[in-house]
């Protein structure tokens, strides 16, 4: 007969043959700073197609005007942005106008979210959403677009996933953008 193993080393020998989990990232948000700019602007410019242009005049506008104008950090590493804005602002987006006037007071608006490629379907996005929905609970109500034209479909599985619901869409054959909302609590 052959010998058995004690239990103690069977479970240590059983436990080194499973495969190791994946090492999860470090993902925090932080305030951007005048040292960003340059990634921010490269980040949004290379996804111009699906965002509106932003210039550095227009960067220094947005972080005076925004809520939260936010860096997402993976490991240390600038990885992209998130901007939102707050009732009242005098921001001039015609998507955050049509907010503002279906909402008053009662809304925060996702104006952008951007990740780099090589950082996207990790988990990172719902982390960076559970953050911005929980500081928009106060209004009851987080407010944002996605493009229908040109079409953004990753975005729409993943606002829909969410519990986002399209309420409007706004544009022209060109441009269209479907207008969704969720209740936060």
């Amino acid at each position: 007969m052959g010998s058995a193993l004690p239990m103690g080393n069977a479970s240590v020998m059983l436990s080194a043959m499973q495969p190791q989990q994946p090492v999860r990232p470090s993902v925090r948000l932080r305030p951007v700073a005048d040292e960003d700019r340059a990634d921010v602007l490269a980040l949004n410019q290379a996804e111009v197609e699906m965002l509106a242009p932003m210039d550095e005049p227009r960067f220094h506008e947005l972080r005076r005007l925004a809520d939260r104008f936010d860096v997402v950090e993976v490991d240390g590493m600038f990885a992209g942005f998130v901007i939102t804005f707050g009732p009242g602002s005098a921001y001039d987006s015609e998507n955050y106008r049509w907010f503002s006037a279906r909402h008053g007071e009662r809304f925060s608006y996702l104006d952008r979210f951007v990740l780099r490629a090589e950082h996207r379907r990790l988990g990172i996005g719902g982390f960076v959403y559970d953050e911005v929905e929980k500081a928009a609970a106060p209004y009851g109500l987080m407010a944002l677009e996605v493009n229908l034209v040109p079409r953004n479909d990753p975005s729409l599985a993943f606002h829909a996933g969410r519990g986002y619901t399209e309420v409007g869409r706004l544009g022209d054959a060109d441009h269209l953008v479907s207008l969704m909302e969720k209740r936060v609590p």
